[in-house]
């Protein structure tokens, strides 16, 4: 297994756990303890790992409350998702990339693509981009900034969108229903997201099935106007039938 794949998996392993000691990884990843020791030090000096004694966390996130309670929410769902989106771009390509728990876990995934352009509000994906050894380049929005999640939003972060154009926008949701497309439950979320929406050729929105036929306030947009819905399982019938009838496709794991 090449180092770069073997720490990828070890990232892996140590986001589905929480945190987990050497002798597990090593068995996991069928290395020697030292060299899990070795890939510990490294991850951890970029930021991918926090070392604890005998093993590895997931380093500190920016901010407080119910960001860092998402984080921890449905992670096998929400890997499974991004794993699926993540396949869905190409080397080279600009992407847009909204603040959440879940496209932070696509950020993860992004870095093992070459030469990504990745425009975001958020300043963990932007770290997470930026301190890859993959040749690729994180723009970070400027705007207000809130501390819970570590982004800026405002009118000030959607102008600076429309400096850019995209290949995709990648984008996480709060709630989804046939009848009212994607929502969120933050109004400038939502404005961000709809920036980046007018901004890309494809609209990809990543969401779980716990956002199925739910409602929260602000519109992000109709499912007409969302090209792929990524998720952990099959969507009920009237979501299926709403996107696939706007020209959209659903991905899930078989």
């Amino acid at each position: 297994m090449k180092i770069a794949e073997r720490q990828n998996k070890l990232i892996e392993f140590v986001r589905r756990k929480e945190k987990i000691s050497v002798e597990d990884l090593a068995t996991l990843l069928g290395a020697s303890r030292e060299t899990i020791r070795r890939d510990l030090t490294q991850l951890s000096e970029n930021g991918k790992v926090q070392k604890v004694h005998g093993g590895a966390k997931m380093p500190p996130v920016m901010g407080e409350g119910p960001f860092k309670q998402r984080l921890s929410e449905n992670v096998d769902a929400k890997m499974k998702i991004v794993v699926a989106a993540s396949s869905l771009i190409e080397p080279g390509e600009t992407v847009f990339v909204d603040t959440g728990s879940t496209t932070l876990l696509f950020a993860e995934e992004l870095t093992k693509i070459q030469g990504l352009t990745v425009i975001t509000n958020s300043t963990e994906i932007a770290r997470t981009i930026a301190t890859a050894n993959n040749a690729g380049r994180a723009f970070l929005l400027g705007g207000e900034f809130s501390a819970d999640n570590s982004q800026t939003v405002g009118a000030m972060a959607a102008t600076y969108i429309r400096s850019f154009r995209a290949h995709h926008a990648v984008l996480t949701i709060g709630a989804i229903d046939a009848l009212s497309g994607a929502m969120d439950y933050n109004p400038e979320e939502a404005q961000v997201a709809k920036a980046m929406i007018e901004q890309a050729k494809t609209i990809t929105v990543l969401a779980d099935s716990s956002k199925f036929n739910k409602l929260a306030s602000f519109e992000v947009c109709p499912l007409s106007a969302i090209d792929r819905l990524v998720t952990d399982s099959a969507p009920p019938p009237d979501i299926l039938e709403a996107l696939e009838a706007g020209g959209g496709k659903i991905i899930f794991p078989s």
